[in-house]
């Protein structure tokens, strides 16, 4: 196919596709790297069309050599909606939202799942193990159990309860930790050294990436390859931001797109916000963030091994980073349900806070086309909702 090898992003040492990688030897994950000028002479825009739906109808782009090797629940093409009246409410008249919790699992894990489980299928590995936070346990259990694979999880206890029981039900052998992801990533370390299984932690290994990229292709290909001026995400580990970066280079290159890119944005919450503070101050990477707390535990994450890749993207499209309050984000969430009728995850909501912040500050114009990420379905997070309703009698009316 059209797969040629492995890069490091930091040192430039390249590495075999074909042989089972973690990270390179100076540390830093590795990056996979195609024939582009290959897939620019024989691949067009056009030959989409008719395509199956889902992110396998960006087969070039991935990275497994051979169709039999691949796992699939039907994950990709979600939805790019136009949020008219939230965009009313916001001061701002082209703000679209993409959904990706319509993916199977619930949420955009499922793409770096998809691509992650294949890839280890087809390279031969047996049993994946990972730290999570919740929702990429759910989504790589369900892959590696359609794929035949084992998998072995661990999560903060305080992860979400659904979760813990997706995992679970899904027959990875599931363990929480009274910590956090960092935590659950050393017990992960100590395992992978122990019993021989493979480290698929976040950007541990190279094909995660690759699927989460597929969020770009698709966001290009929505918008007819006139990609929107700003795109906002809820940076935790930060890989869909990396990949969707990757994703707009490699379609430049390849001359799908043209022109200027989208300023990306990533957005984190004020109790753990590494990537807002090493953007504040002009660095290059982030420091580990102490005591991380917030709701939204897909973005909990103190110190992400990407950080670097991560910053790159925003310097070079001119993007920012900018966190935002809990309680923001719960009265975002509030507001997009009532604006919009979409249940969205707290991550997902965490943007809505964020360019109400932009617009507030003028960092962006009411006319600009502006894409938020919804990152998952907020069915995963009833905890967010508080209710007290009135018990009626069954001769009661109701009165207003």
């Amino acid at each position: 196919m059209y797969l040629t090898h492995l890069e490091c992003p930091k040192c430039g040492r390249t590495h075999d596709a074909n042989q089972v990688q973690n990270l390179c030897q100076c540390g830093a994950p590795l990056l996979a790297r195609y024939d582009l000028e290959k897939i620019k002479s024989t691949v067009k825009k056009e030959d989409l069309t008719g395509r199956a739906k889902s992110l396998w109808r960006y087969r070039e782009f991935l990275p497994v050599q051979k169709d039999e090797n691949i796992v699939t629940l039907g994950e990709g093409c979600t939805p790019l909606l136009r949020a008219d009246t939230l965009g009313r409410t916001l001061g701002l008249s082209q703000l679209y939202i993409k959904d990706e919790g319509l993916n199977p699992t619930g949420t955009f894990k499922a793409r770096g799942a998809a691509v992650g489980v294949s890839r280890a299928k087809e390279l031969g590995i047996e049993t994946v193990a990972m730290p999570t936070a919740g929702n990429a346990g759910g989504a790589w259990s369900a892959y590696t159990a359609r794929a035949g694979l084992r998998s072995v999880v661990v999560m903060p206890v305080d992860a979400p309860d659904m979760a813990k029981k997706e995992t679970f039900l899904n027959g990875a052998r599931t363990y929480l930790v009274q910590g956090l992801i960092s935590d659950a990533g050393k017990i992960v370390g100590r395992g992978v050294k122990r019993y021989g299984w493979f480290d698929a932690s976040t950007l541990k290994e190279p094909y995660r990436i690759e699927g989460k990229k597929t969020m770009g292709l698709e966001i290009a290909e929505q918008f007819h390859w006139d990609v929107p001026d700003v795109i906002l995400y809820p940076a935790g580990g930060g890989v869909g931001l990396i990949g969707i970066w990757k994703a707009l280079e490699e379609m430049a290159a390849i001359g799908w797109i043209s022109g200027k890119r989208p300023r990306m944005v990533a957005v984190q919450a004020e109790g753990c916000s590494p990537l807002v503070k090493a953007f504040r101050e002009g660095r290059q990477e982030s420091e580990f963030h102490q005591n991380a707390q917030t709701l939204a535990g897909g973005i909990r994450v103190p110190k992400a091994l990407g950080d670097f890749l991560v910053l790159e993207a925003i310097y070079k499209s001119g993007g920012a980073a900018i966190d935002v309050s809990d309680a923001e984000i719960l009265e975002a969430l509030r507001l997009t349900a009532r604006s919009e009728g979409m249940f969205i995850c707290p991550e997902g909501a965490a943007t809505i806070a964020a360019i109400q912040k932009m617009k507030a500050a003028s960092l962006v114009d009411k006319d600009e086309r502006i894409l938020l990420l919804n990152t998952g379905t907020g069915l995963k997070y009833p905890e967010t909702v508080e209710i007290d309703l009135p018990v009626l009698g069954a001769a009661d009316d109701i009165v207003l």
